[in-house]
């Protein structure tokens, strides 16, 4: 009608001004869906064969580092890294548990993939603190106690085990005490205490009971050390000991906090 209101005209703005209808969402279809399963069956197929069939990430080389005593190749013998099977299926786990097994010189060691086509093997080798006369050979022990090899020349800068027992009078009850193994084990505890600068001069640690364990340096000082306890303040109170008294023959660091010198 030509003569329209203008409430009409209002109207009519205000509804064609207004939100847009909502569009109705279509499902997808089911060939779209299929051929989407289709894509991702393919792309997974492919990366299987890449990752297992392939002849592009097969293990073609194995590196080691770390290593001082050991060599290279006899990390790598007793490894056994299966070399050309694919680097994904590698058992890491397994190669670090030979490892160990096999070489027990060996600390840590930390295996890894090095893509596309390699095994690392970190190793860190452990460090002898003592080393125990068996015939004519020496057993190395670490700080830990291990005993992990067996040398014909005693390694250089290493003290020796000596164990003076008592087996007679008030000092053999240390010995019934706690055993041969556990006074040992508490010589190793004083060697892995000492001071570099002094353990290179520690030409034995002698043991007589728990509370008497003592070292002999290699130009015939010896120190008292007492038992194990309070290493770390023994080996401060040794070392300024020693530089405060350089000619003294004799050093008793037993009770850290009243050292002693004597002789010159």
């Amino acid at each position: 009608m030509a003569g329209s209101t203008t409430a009409e005209r209002g109207e009519r703005q205000q509804q064609s001004s207004g939100p847009p209808p909502a569009r109705r969402v279509r499902p997808p279809r089911l060939r779209t869906i299929i051929i989407l399963a289709v894509c991702l069956a393919l792309l997974g197929a492919g990366g299987g064969w890449v990752l297992y069939g392939s002849d592009w990430l097969r293990v073609e080389r194995v590196t080691v580092s770390g290593t001082r005593v050991l060599t290279p190749e006899q990390v790598r013998e007793a490894a056994e890294v299966p070399v050309g099977s694919p680097l994904v299926s590698v058992d890491t786990d397994a190669i670090e548990a030979r490892l160990r097994r096999e070489l027990p010189r060996i600390d840590t060691v930390d295996v890894s993939r090095s893509w596309p086509d390699g095994i690392g093997l970190k190793v860190a080798e452990r460090t002898a603190v003592l080393v125990v006369r068996k015939g004519g050979k020496f057993v190395e022990v670490d700080k830990k106690g291990v005993r992990f090899a067996t040398v014909s020349v005693a390694p250089k800068g290493v003290p020796a085990l000596e164990l003076r027992l008592a087996r007679s009078g008030t000092a053999a009850a240390s010995l019934r005490r706690f055993g041969e193994r556990r006074l040992a084990r508490e010589a190793v505890r004083v060697a892995a205490a000492l001071p570099e600068a002094v353990s290179r001069l520690t030409r034995s640690v002698k043991v007589r009971s728990y509370d008497a364990i003592s070292l002999e340096l290699t130009d015939g000082r010896t120190v008292d050390w007492g038992s194990s306890e309070k290493g770390a303040a023994k080996a401060r109170t040794l070392t300024a000991l020693m530089k405060a008294s350089p000619d003294a023959r004799h050093f008793d660091v037993s009770v850290p906090t009243a050292p002693a010198s004597a002789g010159s």
